[in-house]
């Protein structure tokens, strides 16, 4: 369930009567919790509360149901209660039907509250969703509950009018929703005359039974858009009742007035949402969430597309209003350097060519209004109106929905600066009537000129309508209100790996990159606005910051796209390595993302930003410092790793796993071993256990059919073996693949046949970064691998304390590709291209003895697996101590010492990496 869905059900409760008995049980069911599971808990099996009439879901919440007047006494007894601490639950919940009281046991925050009033507090209780707290939207449910009404308004609406959900009139359909959205605000903040104008219009105008709800609001907007002193006049004449409405215009009222048809249930919809306080609205979070109301595909993600407010000051700080706060201190009280700063600020453009709703664009004005007002504050004029133009925020945005929405956005942002610094008078004496300018374009950003839509210097700017909310092809110009300026590019862009793009998107790409390299259908598609960021910064002194997956630097896209945007003469002059984006998604995981700015000017030192303790309480951003910041997002020169050949140094050589391509003939579990029905002979002879990334972590039982040329005539003579053999044959023939057509004379084997003499040093193809160390091991003559692994067959021992130390993960993860958060391992990117300094015999000796303390520390703990032994919380001791010995070791022949943190080991190995691939000036060819 999304944020959304939850408040509604929430709220539907809170109407109930009051049922002792059900509501712990309808409670947790407005949170997502599935039938079968609350069934559990109602027969008591799962069920384990030791208060009276106590309901405890285990890491979950512990709830009581208590007698009148008895609330604080109960919820105390559910803190002290010890199975509350043993199934660790996170909340605990106490109510007699007419209060309702709660704490979150990990933060202590509490809330106390008539019962009738809980849904105002849903905010509080999301985690019991697995939805990450987000304080806007605990501190205020508005946007939400507006969210969802709204949603249901137009899920009504076009069921009762399907020709408003063709591609014909959806415009039309969310220009109409537009206008129901300003109306809502305008009657709650005194923009129209009298409390609820709109709302109680409606009510009082319109049948019950929705039939002429149309023909009000119909005459409402149209008396909108005709100046109070032209009224007289208009054909047809106005109705009174509609004349108590201002004039508004600015395009929002123009055009038509269709409005389409309601029923009874839609109408209810109408006046519920119109009875929700929208002087609370934000519009950062509002439009965001609302963006998915208007489409079809996102609708079952309603609400989830909301970005805090720190997030996104994570992109807008460092890239310009860190700057302005900087030279706001320094100002202090003197007035003319005051006047300066607000001088430049008037000149700043903020552009968001991927502005969905606007949130950037809003929490962009919304900052910069506070400095204004400081400013005026301490020159003695707060009052004073703003000298930043709305105009000056800029944005492309594909989908018209939400472009309207982000225009409405800045628009009552504006009205709501103004009434917080200058109060409501004056606020309300130059809001109407709206200014007509379009500022916002709605077109594919990766096929606009940026320049045209926002021009460094000059005024004219051609991607403009003649009105708010429409953009026709015969587009006038706007002038910004001043000259120059410094730009500011900023936003969160579609990311899309190649795999996910469209036929279209990948056009899109190609009209970018086609010219410049060969290799760009590699690329993700957020690269696009990296390259037009930086062919923008080549004609002005524009900066720009944009949120990306963090794919874009890792692995092979490094050297694909950041020799093009370096060329331009751009550096990265910010950054933030990866951290979670979360949404407000049930469970979500979150994308892991990284921020990076650019620009064409020398800034000096540069920042680095990081997070301390990720994942915990106690999380912190940290910021460095640097002189460089390369590609990786490390401190240190443009270093490009490419995949190479062989290892360079003294590395042995490591190969991808035997693909079977098999369809599943010669990969076998335990029971298809003892169906074959071998003897111990023929058993040793033609099975082998094998290892894919999953069976090596988990410790899981999988075998194969390992069949020599030499034995193929004695392996053919047994049935069960023939008959696989021949599926596999089959299976080849049938492929369009020339190459499986080949196998199939050898449908005895895989197409890689690779097992080690000795033993086989083998590590995971994909693994978790949660594990504080990749995981490899040794196995034995009669084992061997799968293509979801990666082997050193007969390699020395040292090669493996390599591979399990730290340093090794930090490259892995750094220089490879991952699948999410997940390393994604690579001979040729990760393992040839590690850097390794001289090796001694005795350095060999010294990491071969680490290498067998660490397998001797997992063998004591057997049958753990390689998931049980390197859980991040559980790790064994005498395992961890065997990982520190390893690490001292080897960065001791680095720079004899530990390493500090990670971004040292980076550095030294970056370093190390150029002098090497420098000295060789080409790849080593490795040695065993």
């Amino acid at each position: 369930m999304n944020a959304v869905e939850i408040e509604e059900a929430i709220s539907e409760l809170a109407l109930q009567p009051f049922n002792a008995t059900e509501f712990p049980f309808e409670f947790l069911a407005a949170f997502g919790n599935k039938d079968t599971a609350l069934k559990r808990l109602r027969t008591g099996n799962n069920n384990t509360s030791d208060v009276p009439g106590g309901v405890l879901q285990r890491n979950n919440i512990h709830i009581a149901v208590c007698e009148s007047g008895t609330v604080g006494a109960s919820l105390k007894a559910l803190r002290a209660s010890l199975t509350t601490t043993k199934a660790r639950a996170k909340f605990i919940l106490a109510t007699d039907g007419q209060t309702l009281e709660a704490e979150d046991l990990a933060g202590g925050e509490t809330i106390a509250c008539t019962y009738p009033d809980f849904p105002n507090h849903f905010g509080f209780f999301l985690p019991l969703a697995g939805i990450s707290t987000v304080k806007e939207i605990k501190d205020n449910p508005v946007d939400v509950r507006a969210t969802g009404r709204l949603n249901k308004l137009y899920v009504e609406l076009l069921r009762e009018n399907p020709d408003w959900a063709t591609d014909e009139r959806r415009a039309d359909m969310n220009h109409f929703m537009a206008r129901l959205v300003f109306c809502f605000f305008a009657e709650d903040t005194d923009i129209f005359n009298g409390e609820g104008l709109f709302t109680h219009t409606i009510e009082q105008m319109s049948e019950r039974d929705g039939s002429n709800t149309h023909e009000v609001l119909q005459a409402i907007f149209r008396a909108m858009n005709i100046k109070v002193a032209e009224r007289d006049y208009a054909q047809p004449r106005l109705p009174n009742w509609a004349n108590g409405f201002p004039y508004v215009n600015g395009g929002l009222f123009s055009g038509t007035t269709d409005v389409p048809r309601f029923t009874r249930m839609a109408r209810t919809y109408l006046i519920h949402a119109g009875n929700l306080n929208w002087q609370q609205i934000n519009p950062d979070i509002f439009g965001s969430m609302i963006q998915a109301v208007a489409d079809d595909e996102e609708r079952g993600a309603l609400g989830m597309h909301y970005t805090s407010v720190p997030n996104i000051l994570k992109v807008l700080n460092p890239l310009f209003l860190d700057d302005l706060r900087a030279q706001l201190a320094e100002a202090g009280d003197n007035k003319i350097k005051l006047l300066n700063l607000r001088k430049r600020m008037a000149r700043i453009r903020v552009f968001d060519p991927a502005c969905g709703s606007g949130n950037f664009l809003v929490i962009a004005y919304k900052q910069m209004r506070e400095i204004e007002a400081e400013i005026n504050r301490r020159r003695g004029e707060p009052h004073l109106g703003s000298e930043i133009p709305l105009t000056n925020f800029r944005g492309i945005e594909l989908r018209d929905f939400p472009a309207e929405i982000a225009r409405l956005a800045l628009i009552i942002t504006e009205f709501q600066c103004d009434v917080l610094y200058r109060g409501q008078k004056d606020a309300l004496a130059e809001f109407l009537p709206l200014d007509a300018q379009n500022w916002i374009v709605c077109g594919n950003a990766l096929r606009l000129d940026w320049l045209s839509v926002c021009p460094p210097t000059g005024t004219g700017v051609k991607m403009l309508a003649d009105d708010l909310f429409g953009t026709p092809l015969n587009q006038t110009e706007i002038d910004f209100a001043n000259e120059g300026g410094e730009t500011y590019i900023c936003g969160n862009p579609p990311y899309l790996g190649s795999t996910w793009q469209t036929d279209e998107q990948k056009a899109d790409l190609q009209a970018i990159f086609a010219n410049r390299t060969k290799n760009w259908k590699s690329l993700d598609y957020v690269a696009g606005w990296f390259m037009k960021a930086a062919d923008y910064g080549t004609k002005t002194n524009a900066a720009a910051a944009f949120v990306s997956t963090n794919s874009i630097c890792q692995g092979q896209q490094v050297p694909i796209l950041w020799p093009l945007v370096f060329n331009t003469g751009n550096k990265i002059v910010f950054a933030h390595t990866s951290f979670k984006w979360a949404n407000l998604a049930s469970h979500n995981a979150g994308v892991t993302v990284v921020i990076l700015g650019l620009s064409s000017q020398s800034k000096t030192p540069r920042s680095l930003y990081s997070i301390a303790n990720s994942g915990k309480s106690d999380a912190v951003d940290v910021v460095k410092e640097v002189e460089h910041i390369n590609a990786y997002l490390v401190p240190g020169a443009n270093v490009m790793v490419e995949k190479a050949p062989r290892p360079l140094g003294e590395l042995s050589e490591m190969l991808r796993g035997n693909m079977p391509y098999d369809g599943g003939h010669l990969l076998l579990s335990r029971d298809e071993v003892d169906a074959l029905g071998l003897t111990p002979e023929q058993h040793a002879r033609f099975i082998r256990r094998i290892y894919g990334s999953a069976e090596f972590i988990r410790g899981l039982e999988r075998y194969c059919l390992w069949i020599e040329d030499v034995h193929l005539e004695e392996a053919m003579g047994i049935d069960a073996i023939r008959q696989r053999i021949e599926k596999v044959r089959a299976m080849r023939l049938r492929s369009r693949d020339s190459g499986a057509n080949q196998m199939a004379a050898r449908a005895h084997q895989m197409r890689e046949m690779n097992i080690g003499v000795r033993h086989t040093i083998g590590v995971a193809a994909i693994s978790s970064e949660s594990r504080p160390f990749l995981p490899c091991g040794l196995l034995s003559s009669d084992q061997t691998v799968t293509n979801k692994m990666y082997a050193l067959y007969d390699a020395p021992l040292w090669n493996m304390a390599l591979i399990a130390s730290r340093l090794h993960w930090v490259w892995i993860g750094t220089v490879c590709v991952r699948m999410r958060t997940d390393f994604s391992y690579s001979n040729t990117l990760g393992w040839n291209t590690f850097p390794v300094p001289l090796l001694t015999e005795q350095n060999k000796a010294d990491l071969t003895a680490c290498a067998e303390a660490i397998l001797l520390a997992r063998e004591a703990h057997f049958p753990a697996t390689i998931a049980d032994l390197y859980d991040p919380d559980n790790m064994p001791e005498n395992l961890r101590r065997a990982h520190e010995r390893n690490d001292e070791v080897l960065e001791r022949i680095y720079i004899g010492r530990h390493f500090k943190n990670d971004t040292e080991r980076l550095e030294k190995l970056f370093e190390l990496y150029t002098k090497m691939t420098a000295r060789s000036g080409k790849q080593g060819k490795g040695r065993k």
